[in-house]
């Protein structure tokens, strides 16, 4: 029996080597721990979905994503300085340390440590590939139809990430501040483990 083409509805698994503009393998997703998701709710980069769709288990392809589907374009205002009194254990922070910083209102903000200061370190929030072309190498292995659970879920999870986008962060409708002011943004502050 032919499988499945990748199509909106449907729970992929699949292996990928992930490639940075310079070439680099930066993550992947081997046969033995694949990534899964349920196609068409926005759980991988646009590009790559997009590219995806139509393929069945077995097939393989080499995907090239612009920066703007895969992990977005680099923006200025994320890379900002912050006091090294707002960091635990300030004195072992290292250049590309990364760390998970709780925003204004709650929502975390992943940040990575680009430069140590005489007294803070410059930190960027851009994701580490935005602004970047990106290739993956794509496997798949298994194409089935989602459960209505499944799609639920990843309904319910888009929804979330969408509402998070819009700035509709708390259910109503008022201005954030989303400004980098000497320690206004880092409330909780925890090394990412890796």
């Amino acid at each position: 029996m032919e499988s499945l083409p990748i199509a909106t509805d449907t729970v992929v698994t699949l292996s990928y080597v992930l490639f940075n503009e310079k070439g680099e393998a930066v993550d992947q997703a081997s046969t033995a721990e694949p990534l899964i998701y349920v196609h068409g709710y926005a759980q991988i980069v646009p590009g790559l979905e997009r590219a995806l769709e139509g393929l069945r288990a077995g097939e393989q392809r080499e995907i090239t994503v612009e920066p703007e589907d895969a992990f977005g374009e680099r923006e200025d205002d994320g890379v900002f300085e912050v006091d090294k009194a707002d960091f635990p254990d300030a004195s072992e922070v290292e250049v590309g340390d990364e760390f998970v910083a709780q925003g204004p209102d709650g929502e975390p903000i992943a940040l990575r440590v680009v430069d140590i200061l005489p007294d803070g370190f410059r930190v960027d929030t851009n994701h580490p590939l935005a602004g970047q072309k990106v290739r993956f190498q794509v496997q798949v292995s298994d194409v089935r139809a989602a459960s209505e659970e499944e799609i639920a879920q990843a309904q319910a999870e888009l929804e979330e990430r969408i509402e998070e986008s819009e700035g509709g962060c708390c259910g109503h409708d008022h201005d954030h501040s989303h400004h980098h002011e000497h320690g206004e943004v880092l409330v909780t502050l925890s090394k990412k483990s890796s």
